[in-house]
Protein backbone atom coordinates (compact mmCIF):
# COMPACT_ATOMS: atom_id res chain seq x y z
CA UNK A 1 0.00 0.00 0.00
CA UNK A 2 1.08 3.63 -0.47
CA UNK A 3 1.88 6.77 1.39
CA UNK A 4 -0.61 9.68 -0.37
CA UNK A 5 -0.31 13.22 0.33
CA UNK A 6 -3.73 14.99 -0.25
CA UNK A 7 -4.57 18.53 -0.19
CA UNK A 8 -7.77 19.18 0.56
CA UNK A 9 -10.17 22.28 0.83
CA UNK A 10 -11.12 21.76 4.80
CA UNK A 11 -14.81 21.26 5.18
CA UNK A 12 -14.99 19.85 1.53
CA UNK A 13 -17.73 16.70 1.27
CA UNK A 14 -16.18 15.03 -1.77
CA UNK A 15 -12.51 15.53 -0.46
CA UNK A 16 -14.07 13.58 2.51
CA UNK A 17 -15.55 10.83 0.33
CA UNK A 18 -12.35 10.69 -1.46
CA UNK A 19 -10.03 10.71 1.38
CA UNK A 20 -12.38 7.79 2.88
CA UNK A 21 -11.79 5.48 -0.48
CA UNK A 22 -8.03 5.83 -0.49
CA UNK A 23 -8.12 4.73 3.45
CA UNK A 24 -10.76 2.23 2.51
CA UNK A 25 -8.24 0.66 -0.37
CA UNK A 26 -5.47 0.63 1.98
CA UNK A 27 -3.29 3.42 1.83
CA UNK A 28 -1.99 5.82 4.19
CA UNK A 29 -2.79 9.69 4.10
CA UNK A 30 -1.21 12.56 5.47
CA UNK A 31 -3.62 15.22 4.94
CA UNK A 32 -2.84 18.82 3.99
CA UNK A 33 -4.79 22.61 3.30
CA UNK A 34 -4.79 23.53 -0.14
CA UNK A 35 -5.50 26.61 0.83
CA UNK A 36 -2.79 27.17 3.56
CA UNK A 37 -0.04 25.32 1.56
CA UNK A 38 2.93 27.86 0.69
CA UNK A 39 2.83 26.78 -2.96
CA UNK A 40 5.39 28.22 -5.75
CA UNK A 41 4.54 28.42 -9.17
CA UNK A 42 6.73 25.16 -10.64
CA UNK A 43 5.32 23.36 -7.53
CA UNK A 44 2.28 23.66 -8.41
CA UNK A 45 2.69 23.08 -12.15
CA UNK A 46 3.96 19.99 -11.24
CA UNK A 47 0.59 18.21 -10.79
CA UNK A 48 -0.67 19.89 -13.80
CA UNK A 49 1.50 17.80 -15.68
CA UNK A 50 0.50 17.77 -19.54
CA UNK A 51 -3.12 18.24 -19.01
CA UNK A 52 -4.66 21.15 -20.69
CA UNK A 53 -5.00 24.63 -18.86
CA UNK A 54 -8.46 24.76 -18.36
CA UNK A 55 -8.53 21.32 -16.68
CA UNK A 56 -6.63 23.03 -13.89
CA UNK A 57 -8.98 24.83 -12.69
CA UNK A 58 -12.21 23.82 -10.11
CA UNK A 59 -15.10 24.03 -11.95
CA UNK A 60 -16.72 24.46 -8.74
CA UNK A 61 -14.74 27.91 -7.34
CA UNK A 62 -16.98 30.87 -7.11
CA UNK A 63 -15.78 32.71 -9.99
CA UNK A 64 -15.52 29.78 -12.31
CA UNK A 65 -18.92 29.26 -11.90
CA UNK A 66 -20.20 32.72 -11.85
CA UNK A 67 -18.11 33.19 -15.25
CA UNK A 68 -14.97 36.10 -13.55
CA UNK A 69 -12.66 33.36 -14.73
CA UNK A 70 -12.93 31.63 -17.98
CA UNK A 71 -10.57 28.58 -18.18
CA UNK A 72 -10.60 28.36 -21.60
CA UNK A 73 -9.13 31.84 -21.64
CA UNK A 74 -6.44 31.61 -19.71
CA UNK A 75 -2.92 30.81 -20.37
CA UNK A 76 -0.63 28.56 -18.30
CA UNK A 77 1.70 31.37 -16.69
CA UNK A 78 -1.77 33.48 -16.04
CA UNK A 79 -3.98 30.61 -14.22
CA UNK A 80 -0.90 29.42 -11.92
CA UNK A 81 -0.11 33.05 -10.91
CA UNK A 82 -4.40 33.21 -10.29
CA UNK A 83 -4.22 30.40 -8.15
CA UNK A 84 -0.99 31.02 -6.14
CA UNK A 85 -2.95 34.07 -5.73
CA UNK A 86 -6.40 32.20 -5.14
CA UNK A 87 -6.21 28.31 -3.94
CA UNK A 88 -9.85 27.92 -4.35
CA UNK A 89 -9.32 28.11 -8.18
CA UNK A 90 -6.76 24.83 -7.97
CA UNK A 91 -8.80 21.65 -9.13
CA UNK A 92 -8.90 19.28 -6.33
CA UNK A 93 -7.55 17.54 -4.38
CA UNK A 94 -3.88 17.03 -4.96
CA UNK A 95 -2.51 13.86 -4.84
CA UNK A 96 1.63 12.93 -4.43
CA UNK A 97 2.39 9.41 -4.08
CA UNK A 98 5.59 7.61 -4.94
CA UNK A 99 6.88 10.71 -6.96
CA UNK A 100 4.02 10.55 -9.24
CA UNK A 101 1.36 13.78 -8.59
CA UNK A 102 -2.09 14.47 -10.48
CA UNK A 103 -4.53 17.35 -9.51
CA UNK A 104 -8.06 15.42 -9.76
CA UNK A 105 -9.23 12.59 -8.34
CA UNK A 106 -9.80 10.71 -12.06
CA UNK A 107 -6.40 10.19 -13.47
CA UNK A 108 -3.03 8.73 -12.51
CA UNK A 109 -1.90 7.96 -10.35
CA UNK A 110 -5.39 7.78 -8.47
CA UNK A 111 -6.75 5.19 -10.60
CA UNK A 112 -4.11 2.99 -10.15
CA UNK A 113 -4.28 3.47 -6.13
CA UNK A 114 -8.44 2.68 -6.31
CA UNK A 115 -8.36 -0.04 -8.67
CA UNK A 116 -11.93 0.24 -8.83
CA UNK A 117 -15.49 2.05 -8.45
CA UNK A 118 -16.78 2.76 -5.04
CA UNK A 119 -19.15 0.34 -3.32
CA UNK A 120 -22.17 2.93 -3.95
CA UNK A 121 -21.45 3.68 -6.81
CA UNK A 122 -21.43 7.72 -6.53
CA UNK A 123 -18.52 9.22 -8.82
CA UNK A 124 -15.53 10.30 -6.34
CA UNK A 125 -14.67 13.54 -8.72
CA UNK A 126 -16.66 16.96 -8.75
CA UNK A 127 -19.02 18.79 -6.15
CA UNK A 128 -20.91 16.80 -3.85
CA UNK A 129 -23.41 19.48 -3.37
CA UNK A 130 -23.43 21.25 -6.63
CA UNK A 131 -27.07 22.52 -6.23
CA UNK A 132 -27.82 22.76 -2.84
CA UNK A 133 -28.52 25.82 -0.91
CA UNK A 134 -26.11 24.49 1.79
CA UNK A 135 -23.16 23.49 0.23
CA UNK A 136 -19.65 23.01 2.04
CA UNK A 137 -18.49 25.91 3.91
CA UNK A 138 -15.99 28.63 2.71
CA UNK A 139 -12.73 27.77 4.71
CA UNK A 140 -12.13 31.84 4.46
CA UNK A 141 -15.07 32.82 6.08
CA UNK A 142 -14.81 32.79 9.95
CA UNK A 143 -17.69 32.77 12.20
CA UNK A 144 -17.70 35.14 15.07
CA UNK A 145 -16.96 33.23 18.72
Amino acid sequence: MAHVTFWEKPGCGTNARQKLALANAGHTLEVRSLLTEPWTAERLKGFFGATPVASWFNPAAPKVKSGAVDPLAVGADAAIAMMLAEPLLIRRPLVETEGKRCAGFDREPVTSLLGSVPADGRPLEGCSHPHEANPCPDPTERKAS
